[in-house]
């Protein structure tokens, strides 16, 4: 089989989240244990950090990497969705697994899980596990996918377990309120094993704790006090607290790694130089400016549109699509009146149609057109704008897909 073809039957016969929706979403750790043991179980040899949290996991995962990478460990990393190549998912030292390994491991175990029937995730999951193992990595930085407890990554026990930030997201699976969000999230901390917590308000912190007291894990709680921002090439002050996030786990770790204070700054200063990192308050182009951001649920788009708020630009052109189980039509009330709107339906069963783009954007009383793809969004966009005007991009990974 030919790369192509392996990722085409990965996304097309096996469920996926990210275009099916709810149909696919399938908690629980039968199948990913059953897919586990016909791999000879790598995770149970692999030393880990565990990051959950509703926005920030990304960044902290790749904060860490690069930390570790910078140290000299042979680092995996592991985070979903992918932008432009299936393989984004699962990187060792920044650099994407090989095709022929993705290639290998279909061929391999394809009867294996056309009986398991595991979903996209618990395949993309192990096929990481069996990455890092094989290719002897020194540590793995696990992204949970949709929550925690139940998550298909929640068979690792690691070093140290990390819970970013709590906000309603995902509300159909893990629950319509921060704190049952935040249970949920909270099922990734293990016995004894010390965990972080981000920026989360006290009632979630609360639910938190008391879980963490039930497995006797020591918690500790990111100072929320401003303090000197680190430097660093992430763009947006929301990356200072995920800094922080991050450098309080590492004053743990250094108790079991070998971790340089001078190696763990310039780490900070060349995260995406290190892991490849990319969707973060990204700029793709000047002249005008072209910025392109992942942010999808409330709490990431309130942040987002914060940052954007402190760049010096004539006028804004928004080019947004979204999930139809995300709060969008209380994202777009959110959004600046006075930006031109392009809307873009991607092709995902999960997408908000034009119609309902249209139909919403009508009511508010905003300036839109309505496209088909990003690709064609972002050069009427480029057409209408002058040179110091700003164009963002943002609302799904989907939208990045054919523009970064």
């Amino acid at each position: 089989m030919k790369y192509k073809e392996v990722v085409d039957w990965l996304f097309l016969q096996i469920p996926n989240y990210q275009h099916q929706g709810g149909d696919a979403y399938k908690p629980g750790f039968e199948r990913i244990n059953a897919l586990l043991e016909v791999l000879g179980n790598p995770h149970q040899r692999l030393k880990t950090i565990h990051v959950a949290g509703t926005n920030g996991k990304g960044s902290v995962c790749h904060i860490f990497s690069a930390i570790f990478q910078n140290n000299g460990y042979k680092t995996g990393l592991f985070t979903s969705p992918h932008i432009t190549d299936f393989r984004e998912r699962i990187k060792i030292n920044g650099k994407l697994i090989s095709k022929d390994f993705v290639i290998r491991f279909v061929e391999t175990y394809q009867a294996d899980i056309l009986r398991i029937q595991p979903s996209f995730f618990e395949i993309t999951t192990a096929m990481a596990f069996l990455a890092f193992e094989q290719k002897n990595c020194d540590i793995a930085i696990i992204e949970t996918g949709l929550g925690g407890r139940l998550d298909a990554t929640n068979v690792i026990s690691p070093e140290l377990s990390i819970i970013t930030s709590i906000g309603l997201d995902h509300t159909a699976f893990l629950g319509d309120t921060v704190e049952l969000i935040a249970r949920e999230k909270a099922g990734i901390i293990k016995s004894k094993t010390p965990t972080v917590v981000g920026y989360v308000s006290d009632s979630v912190y609360d639910v938190i704790e008391k879980y963490a007291i039930t497995q006797d894990a020591p918690i500790y709680r990111t100072d929320p006090l401003p303090s000197k921002p680190e430097p660093t090439d992430l763009l947006g002050e929301y990356q200072q607290r995920n800094i922080r996030t991050v450098l309080l786990g590492i004053e743990i770790l250094k108790f079991y790694w070998s971790l340089d204070d001078g190696k763990i700054s310039e780490a900070i200063n060349y995260v995406k130089k290190l892991t490849n990192f990319k969707g973060r308050l990204q700029l793709i182009s000047d002249h005008p400016k072209v910025i392109v951001d992942a942010a999808h649920n409330l709490e990431g788009v309130e942040s987002l549109l914060s940052e954007i708020r402190s760049i010096d630009y004539s006028h804004l052109f928004i080019i947004y699509g979204a999930s139809s189980d995300k709060d969008w039509k209380e994202i777009l009330r959110r959004m600046p009146r006075e930006a031109t709107f392009s809307f873009v339906e991607f092709d995902s069963k999960r997408s908000v149609k034009l119609v309902d783009f249209e139909l919403e954007a009508e009511m508010i009383g905003i300036q839109f057109k309505l496209f088909s793809n990003a690709t064609e969004a972002l050069n009427h966009s480029k057409l209408n704008a002058n040179t110091n005007d700003l164009i963002l991009v943002c609302g799904s990974f989907y939208l990045l897909e054919k523009i970064i």
